[in-house]
């Protein structure tokens, strides 16, 4: 997709299959998955450096943006990556991906390679199917589709609960029928202050629905927002919400967190601050050790997918013009929140 114009998408042909190098190896794209997750990687390309990991081959001024899925290893000349082993992780949205094989252990492997160096660890990290407690196969587009943003919703959690909830007495969260606030919601409720989610009128029932939030407004009725301390966590990523909620708390407001956003309007600066969920998994990683945190992570996690198997559909495209139909979709608010999109390349 065009950088400067997420609506304009190309599809490039290459008959030609990539063969690894020495401590390469090469995995061949099987399902991904198409969320806001994918679109706020999209927006914040250039801030966030999303576009990095997988550079562009027609030029700077195209994108590819990360997606979450599984692929398999087809041909190998790394060691300990092994032909026909499936991973989990961050993929882009083509057929095959040459990976620098790094770090491996029975949990998977790292990419290594020089133009991921700098990039945040855990994007580059590929979690294997047979060392994974939180992995199971029937769950895998359940996996696909909300374990990134569950990831972001737990850490989110972890780290509101670390700092005391900065004192607040409430936690408002925009865009809260998303599933990454869902996600977070669900960790949250019944554990301090109360839970006010905002919404579109038009999602604000299908949101009471899901039981998570002491009280569902529309975005319409910010007056009855209470006056007591209160920390915002916008998903959104609406400035026009932003500065309304700011005139209505005034001093109450006591943080006010970028989380992601659910529409394409990067107002991250205008925020006290931007959480980035891989600084607080590096913070517990160090506090707990990784193979506590991946407990920690697997129990959350199943809960969370009892929950959200009963109510969420998958949809599954196919092919590259899926690919397109998903991403035109997603970016558009054409999924409703009960929908899930993913693609079988």
């Amino acid at each position: 997709m065009a950088r400067d114009d997420l609506g304009k998408t190309t599809l490039v042909s290459d008959d030609d299959t990539p063969s690894p190098g020495p401590g390469e190896a090469l995995l061949r794209v099987d399902r991904v998955g198409m969320t806001a997750n994918n679109v706020t990687y999209a927006v914040l390309g250039e801030a966030m450096r999303y576009w990095q990991f997988f550079p562009s081959p027609i030029g700077a001024e195209w994108g590819l943006p990360p997606l979450w899925g599984f692929a398999d290893v087809v041909a190998s000349r790394a060691p300990g990556v092994l032909e026909g082993q499936r991973f989990y992780g961050y993929l882009p949205p083509s057929s095959h991906l040459i990976v620098r094989g790094g770090r491996v252990d029975d949990t998977g492997f790292h990419d290594v390679s020089p133009h991921r160096a700098d990039l945040p660890s855990p994007y580059n990290s590929y979690r294997i199917t047979t060392g994974d407690p939180a992995y199971r196969h029937d769950q895998e587009d359940l996996l696909i589709l909300l374990r990134p943003l569950f990831f972001t919703s737990f850490m989110l959690a972890d780290y509101l609960i670390d700092n005391a909830f900065f004192g607040a007495s409430s936690l408002v969260v925009s865009s809260a029928s998303s599933k990454t606030a869902y996600g977070a919601a669900l960790s949250l409720y019944g554990r301090g202050p109360q839970l006010i989610g905002l919404t579109s009128a038009g999602n604000a029932g299908f949101t009471r629905s899901l039981g998570c939030y002491d009280t569902v407004l529309p975005y319409s009725d910010l007056e009855s927002l209470p006056p007591s301390p209160v920390v915002y966590l916008d998903l959104s990523g609406s400035p026009d919400l932003r500065r309304a909620l700011r005139d209505r708390l005034g001093a109450s407001l006591v943080r006010d967190i970028a989380v992601g956003l659910t529409g394409q309007t990067s107002n991250i600066d205008t925020a006290d601050e931007l959480f980035f969920a891989p600084v607080q998994m590096s913070k517990r990683r160090r506090e707990w050790g990784r193979d506590e945190l991946d407990r920690r992570f697997a129990a959350a996690w199943r809960g969370f997918a009892g929950e959200v198997s009963g109510w969420l559909h998958v949809s599954v495209g196919s092919g590259p013009a899926g690919l397109v139909d998903a991403w035109s979709d997603v970016r558009a608010g054409r999924v409703p929140p009960s929908v899930g999109r993913v693609v079988k390349l």
